[in-house]
């Protein structure tokens, strides 16, 4: 089987922020590669620099030294129209705290995401992969948390992006509930093609990851390949 491309390269990318008169490196000469259509876990601590890597593969914050490339092209140097185009075009965002917008039904919510992107899926199929068909119009009071982060990720799939960035995303959940978020995640990674990038505190989640990668203290501690992922609805927390 030929190895898929890489699409996503860190070399030696380091993030220092002023927190008043105190200089705070949240990201120490970190280098890595990520391959089209994989599925990554990054594990962490609080504070390790895992949501710090997050945000720079998204495009949301810029490196302090280091260079980050999407398909050969350095993204450091962009100007913001650029980046502004690879945020809405490439990168699609989950979070842990859903981020819905309360007076917006699913389907609206999710057609918020499709009208910020050039080439959308449509909002009805997404939301049906997702197994909200029948909710797609109920508000995100009338929903669950676990339904709330469904149409989260919807709207983040509904862009057609490359990358689907997961933070936390089961961190607010139950068990039960997150084991059901983390095989639609592997559904969308599977069925769509797109490369997802989940970033968690909780180790059991990195059994599902074909390549895992574990944070400590602002660098890569270290890697870990699994030939064989555990399926996500046989992991336990």
């Amino acid at each position: 089987m030929l190895e898929k491309r890489v699409l996503w390269k860190l070399d030696n990318v380091t993030k220092t922020y002023m927190m008043g008169q105190v200089r705070v490196t949240a990201l120490h000469e970190t280098s890595m590669e990520i391959r089209e259509g994989e599925l990554l876990v990054i594990l962490g601590p609080s504070g390790s620099g895992k949501t710090t890597l997050l945000n720079l593969l998204g495009g949301m914050d810029s490196p302090t030294g280091g260079h980050i490339f999407f398909d050969g092209e350095s993204l450091e140097g962009a100007d913001e129209r650029r980046l502004t185009a690879y945020r809405r075009d490439v990168v699609g965002f989950v979070f842990q705290f859903f981020n819905l917008i309360p007076d917006l039904t699913a389907v609206e919510n999710v057609a918020l995401g499709a009208h910020l992107a050039q080439n959308p899926l449509s909002p009805e199929s997404v939301l049906e992969e997702v197994g909200m068909a029948d909710r797609m119009n109920h508000f995100p009071s009338q929903m669950s948390g676990g339904e709330q982060q469904r149409v989260s990720i919807a709207r983040a799939v509904v862009k057609n992006p490359r990358l689907l960035l997961c933070d936390e995303p089961t961190g607010s959940l139950d068990c039960s509930t997150g084991r059901l978020i983390l095989e639609l995640l592997e559904k969308v990674n599977r069925t769509y093609g797109t490369t997802v990038v989940i970033v968690s505190h909780n180790s059991a989640i990195g059994g599902m990851g074909v390549r895992v990668a574990t944070m400590s203290s602002g660098r890569i501690a270290n890697w870990v390949t699994h030939p064989t992922p555990v399926p996500p609805g046989e992991i336990e927390w």
